[in-house]
């Protein structure tokens, strides 16, 4: 069966779901939208369509991007807008299918937006959505909105056009067309993809490799997982034309185990790809044959550095070597390779689909295109989200975020995971591209941005980052495996109280070292988020070791939770709720906790009713309050309330 056939069934398929006479319910069952309850959802529906005799297509979609809203549910009535509910559970499905499908009521109060439509019964466009409205979904086009485990959903979408495209090239003209469309590195570095292919193919050998990396071990990064979850054939896309650019007749994806649902969804595409004949051997009757194949990582972060990414393949230990030589020229198993992470793959097929001065119309001078972010922290909209370049951090947060949780002040933001750095408001309005991040002193990193308020301890944030690299050292290095544990061990003692004048140079002379001397990039950008924590929060640092404080009230062996005797009630809820028996009192009488016993808990506070906000949570000095329970009104309290 040639291409255009292919294409011409999927189209009618896709156009079947859409404007069919069969309702089509899609579900949100991405990794966030099953840890929300999707497959609940799902479970009431099919119950619910069973029982009312309904005959409806039901599919799982992946993550739109809306992951403070999950589980998302999208209802397709014949002849009615497609509308999206946001926060779906098993007791609304019932409401959903009577009230929409089985009476047209749209239900406005709980949708989000309607998909294709303007605004309809009070409902906005979903596009409108302030979350949405900014963004530019390039390579995320499909996720949500097709069903992953389907081809032909994706080959409706435009999908394996670029491929087919390809296949009339030569592959220096492939290379030509991804140069010029300025596409750079996704993983972090930011290195140019065309470049980095011509350099492989030029090498010489006839036995090459390509390898997608996704390997995504950064806290607070899910960018890879979502794409792989929710349009799979889009990166197996892009590592076919790059195999055919480069000259590869083999290739790899490199996934961490611990993302199941991703390894499950790439696994049915690929079988998919081989029974119609676009992997394989004479791909679509032409001169070119590509074979690939699935390797699960044990979750090692260091494995993200694309030579012990190799080393794992090739069943070795995890580790890093030194360059040169590069893997362009010695690779996997000593054979030229290019490497290049889930979202580069997934932008190739889509600048090879539409043209690379389509592309190149998007972002700025030196960082073309669109990049995808997680956007985490203390934001009220948490997700996944694709911007073009040159937006500020700003506008993520504010526009696209909604601003900082429960109204409270913007301290920091981290971006490039563990290796990132922390920035403090002044960057807030800095284009966000490779260049700006690095002069600022962060990096892009592969897309996780984490904000932080003014609850956070700047020092407590360096150190847990720190701690996690240190723990996922591989340890061949010296620089890193010792440096790194210093370095530590120095944040340790601050956050403990046993911080000493001196420490604050000594961590920037060891980070310094580490960064320097370190054999791969998780030693050399391990120290970013302390550099940075201390170059822009100084002040909390001479706060912990100065007057052994946390302004942030967050190290536990600075903070102390007292009760303020002019609020106590002597209700005894918090004295009940002590599982250390750290507050004596008894009922009309003014607790008090015994600094000794208490473990820091906060339950105390947690559960204190907020009408009497009797207790307080202090660093550095002490309150002036008695010491034993006194009845209530003898210091002052007059019990009202």
């Amino acid at each position: 069966m040639s291409f255009a056939d292919i294409q011409k069934r999927a189209i009618a398929e896709w156009d079947a779901l859409r404007h069919g006479p069969t309702p089509g319910i899609l579900v949100g069952a991405g990794t966030c939208g099953r840890a929300a309850g999707a497959e609940a959802v799902l479970a009431e529906i099919d119950r619910e369509l069973t029982q009312r005799n309904i005959d409806a297509i039901v599919m799982q979609v992946g993550c739109v991007g809306l992951c403070y809203a999950e589980p998302l549910v999208d209802i397709i009535k014949p002849g009615r807008p497609r509308i999206c509910y946001g926060n779906v559970t098993p007791e609304i499905v019932a409401q959903l299918i009577e009230d929409y499908l089985v009476k047209g009521n749209p239900r406005s109060d709980l949708a989000l937006g309607t998909i294709g439509h303007g605004v309809v019964d009070g409902i906005p466009n979903l596009f409108e959505l302030p979350m949405l409205k900014s963004q530019v979904r390039i390579v995320l086009h499909n996720c949500g909105f097709i069903d992953p485990t389907n081809i032909n959903h994706y080959i409706a979408c435009g999908g394996y056009s670029g491929l087919v495209k390809a296949l009339d090239m030569k592959p220096e003209q492939i290379i030509e067309e991804i140069k010029r469309s300025g596409l750079r590195g996704r993983g972090g570095a930011g290195f140019p993809t065309g470049q980095k292919w011509e350099f492989c193919r030029k090498s010489t050998g006839k036995e090459k490799y390509i390898i997608c990396n996704a390997d995504e071990g950064d806290p607070g990064a899910f960018m890879n997982r979502s794409l792989l979850e929710g349009d799979p054939h889009s990166v197996l896309e892009g590592m076919l034309i790059g195999a055919r650019a480069i000259g590869a007749k083999v290739g790899y994806i490199y996934c961490r185990a611990e993302y199941p649902l991703a390894l499950e969804r790439l696994r049915i595409a690929l079988k998919k790809l081989e029974e119609y004949g676009l992997i394989g051997d004479n791909i679509l009757d032409s001169d070119f044959s590509f074979h690939l194949k699935i390797k699960e990582g044990a979750g090692a972060f260091v494995c993200g550095e694309e030579t012990a990414l190799m080393a794992s393949i090739e069943g070795k230990r995890g580790m890093p070597r030194s360059r040169p030589p590069f893997p362009a020229v010695s690779g996997l198993w000593g054979k030229p390779t290019n490497i290049n992470n889930v979202e580069t793959w997934a932008s190739v097929a889509i600048i090879m689909q539409k043209g690379a001065d389509w592309y190149a119309n998007y972002g700025t001078e030196g960082s073309k295109g669109t990049k995808t972010f997680s956007l985490a922290g203390k934001v009220e909209r948490t997700g996944l989200i694709e911007v073009p370049f040159g937006m500020t951090m700003r506008q993520i947060i504010c526009e696209i975020g909604g601003g900082i949780l429960a109204g409270k002040r913007f301290k920091a933001v981290q971006t490039g995971g563990p290796s990132g750095g922390c920035l403090p408001s002044d960057f807030l309005d800095t284009p966000i591209d490779y260049d700006s991040l690095t002069s600022a002193g962060s990096i892009m990193g592969s897309g996780g941005i984490v904000v932080m308020d003014e609850d956070t301890c700047m020092v407590d944030v360096a150190r847990f980052f720190l701690s996690f690299v240190q723990l996922e050292s591989c340890g061949k290095c010296i620089p890193c495996r010792w440096g790194t544990k210093q370095m530590l061990d120095i944040l340790e003692d601050i956050t403990n109280g046993r911080g000493k004048t001196v420490d604050i140079e000594l961590l920037q002379e060891l980070a310094q070292s580490v960064k320097d001397s370190s054999l791969c990039g998780l030693g050399q950008t391990a120290p970013n988020p302390v550099l940075t924590s201390i170059h822009y929060f100084r002040d909390e640092y001479k706060a912990h070791i100065e007057e052994k404080r946390c302004p942030a009230l967050v190290c536990n062996a600075l903070i102390a939770y007292y009760i303020d005797p002019e609020k106590c009630q002597g209700c005894m809820i918090c004295l009940r709720a002590c599982s250390a028996g750290a507050i004596k009192g008894g009922k009309r009488v003014v607790h008090v906790i015994d600094q000794d016993k208490c473990t820091k808990c906060g339950t105390c506070m947690n559960v204190c009713p907020p009408r009497f906000s009797a207790v307080i949570k202090t660093s550095g000095e002490k309150p002036a309050i008695p010491e034993e329970p006194v009845p209530i009104g003898f210091a002052g309290n007059t019990g009202a309330g």
